[in-house]
């Protein structure tokens, strides 16, 4: 379980992009092709990207599931402790300010978002 550096931008910003970066490297599309797809399912919902609403439903489309993370300790729970509890597999966690992905039991970010409380993830 470790903090591995990845930046999924092609121009190689460190901007608010984190939910793009995130679900380009969880689904294995390009930046560019979630950027577009998240804005037309904006488009198509008549809300803008950013929101979550926009951006898990352009999950849902794909065919992915969102799970919730009991709150039974929080602030206890964090990414890492997912990590540990998951060591295979790939999902792409959310926290109420973030998102990141998680492949066999490394995160994946810009940051060591490690410390982070995950509420949810998807599969």
């Amino acid at each position: 379980m470790s903090f591995i550096f990845i930046n999924q931008n092609p121009d190689g910003l460190i901007t608010d992009d984190c939910t793009v970066r995130a679900i380009s490297l969880f689904t294995g599309k390009s930046w560019d092709t979630t950027f577009i797809g998240i804005a037309i399912t904006g488009f198509e919902c008549k809300r803008m990207m950013g929101t979550n609403y926009t951006w898990q439903l352009y999950l849902r489309n794909l065919g992915y599931k969102q799970t919730l993370i009991p709150n039974f300790c929080p602030e206890c729970y964090t990414i890492k402790e997912f990590c540990k509890d998951n060591p295979k597999g790939k999902f792409l966690l959310t926290t109420g300010t973030h998102v990141t992905t998680v492949i066999d039991g490394n995160y994946y970010d810009t940051w060591d978002s490690g410390n982070e409380v995950p509420i949810s993830y998807w599969s």
